[in-house]
């Protein structure tokens, strides 16, 4: 007799290997080759980019997104631990940018550069872009020791309100930070603008025929660098997830988000364990952040809400927690409809009711149809679109087997 948990756990042949290896590595390739078949095919550009609203500026949001749900979902979906402060690691990732890439400290005399592609006779501080993202990713890590060390002793709703005070407290701190100590750090609401872009140099660029541009551009029809920067950023996500859920580390994780008192009997350290999953988490959420900040080129503290931790913990819990595809299914599910989906069905549907009198704007109710779609998705399908095969077992643990419960077999 095998229970319904024991059958999912069973190994599977035909479609198991294709669906593991083959599906990714072929969407995979659709996306790299996403916008040489916008450009291409205009079938393709009116479906995609016309009726869906998957623009090339869109497609680099939504893979954003992707990376910030990757990286909740190592607290959320490995390690248990709900985090609705996630935002902070967000604002935190672009504002290391702003110090690093831009002019703000012009003022009080800073001149430095280092391997920037800008222009050198602007004063401030002006690192090059691919040494900030590494920096901002650092920076968060930090930020999540100091701030978990005091909290994740915490569990369950208690940890959750902490979190929730740590997102609401981190953009206060910018939105208040041109005064501090007589100092101006973030330059309070205006925010910080004319940051540094990517880019290789001059001699890169010439080396390579202009395949590596000089500096990158925000013109819409020159976002291709931007898309392919963040793709790139996205792959090494994944493969670090991947890398980290099947590591020792990774076990540990689900062991504490199984079963803290079962997995601190088993001798693995709870602090430290919860410690990892908050700094790697937040690792990613300031490498998002930073490549954000320098694409909207302008950083301001009202862009980092809490209804984004809210957002992204959507992305995760509707994908699948602790499913690596499920997750950035649901974030890029999520992030489309955020985006121009819901505007696009929108559309639709005021094309289908005659008159102009009762077109509804769907996108203003927006938060309102995630937190439905949120409660359907605990009510019908609380795994998420794609489980993970531990929590798949988890929640079919004896549904519908009425053979657990016979004692005469």
């Amino acid at each position: 007799m095998t229970t319904p948990a024991a059958r999912v756990r069973m190994p599977t042949a035909g479609w198991e290997p294709a669906r593991r290896w083959v599906l990714p590595a072929v969407v995979i390739a659709l996306i790299v080759a996403y916008p040489l078949l916008l450009e291409n095919l205009q079938w393709f550009n009116d479906f995609f980019a016309g009726r869906l609203g998957i623009n090339m500026d869109t497609a680099f949001q939504m893979a954003v997104y992707v990376m910030l749900a990757l990286g909740l979902n190592i607290v959320v979906g490995y390690a248990g631990l709900l985090d609705l402060g996630y935002v902070a690691f967000f604002a935190l990732g672009a504002y290391t940018l702003g110090w690093l890439g831009s002019g703000l400290f012009a003022e009080y005399g800073a001149n430095v550069h280092f391997l920037d592609v800008g222009n050198t006779a602007i004063p401030g501080i002006h690192l090059s872009f691919w040494v900030i993202v590494p920096v901002a990713g650092l920076v968060c890590a930090i930020a999540g020791v100091i701030i978990g060390w005091p909290t994740l002793r915490l569990r369950g709703d208690y940890l959750a309100i902490v979190t929730l005070g740590f997102g609401e407290i981190i953009p206060d701190v910018f939105r208040n930070g041109d005064d501090i100590a007589g100092k101006n750090i973030t330059n309070g609401v205006r925010g910080i603008t004319q940051l540094d872009r990517p880019g290789f140099g001059e001699t890169l660029n010439d080396a390579t025929g202009g395949f590596l541009p000089d500096r990158y551009s925000s013109l819409p029809s020159e976002l291709k660098p931007w898309f392919y920067t963040i793709l790139i950023m996205c792959l090494i996500t994944i493969f670090v997830n991947m890398r980290l859920r099947d590591s020792k580390m990774g076990r540990a994780w689900i062991a504490v988000r199984e079963d803290e008192v079962a997995a601190s009997a088993m001798g693995v350290p709870l602090m430290r364990t919860k410690l990892w999953a908050y700094g790697i988490g937040g690792v990613f959420g300031g490498l998002a952040g930073a490549v954000y900040g320098s694409f909207i080129n302008g950083i301001f503290p009202t862009s980092f809400s809490f209804q984004i931790s809210i957002i992204v913990l959507v992305m995760v819990i509707v994908g699948g927690m602790g499913n690596l595809w499920g997750v950035v299914l649901g974030a890029c599910l999520v992030s489309w409809l955020n985006f121009t989906g819901l505007g696009k069905i929108g559309d639709i549907l005021n094309d289908a009711i005659p008159g102009t009198a009762n077109d509804v704007n769907v996108p203003q109710y927006k938060y309102g149809i995630f937190g439905v779609m949120l409660i359907l998705m605990m009510l019908f399908r609380p795994e998420g679109l794609i489980p993970s095969t531990r929590r798949k077992a988890e929640f079919q643990e004896g549904e519908g087997d009425t053979s657990l419960y016979d004692v005469s077999r």
